[in-house]
């Protein structure tokens, strides 16, 4: 059965409606997944500075956003 132009446009404007939520439920989850490996990435090295010397537990952002990029390159793959 074929649907009338009224209807055909109702349901494409509920898939464009849908597809844009998913996306942007896909965006939002992305940032979380970036924000989550950050945060894993800083208790990371924070833990393992522990064990060095009291002189050189130095972690700095750019150390974190590395290991955050690693983490993030590494679950993508």
């Amino acid at each position: 059965m074929a649907l009338t132009t009224e209807q055909q446009a109702t349901v494409d404007m509920a898939i464009a409606i849908e597809t844009s939520r998913i996306n942007g439920q896909a965006a939002a989850d992305a940032k979380h997944a970036k924000l989550e490996a950050v945060r894993l990435a800083k208790e990371v090295l924070i833990e393992n500075a522990r064990s060095k010397a009291v002189d050189s537990r130095d972690v700095s952002a750019a150390d974190i956003t590395a290991f955050a990029g690693n983490l993030i390159t590494y679950i993508n793959n």
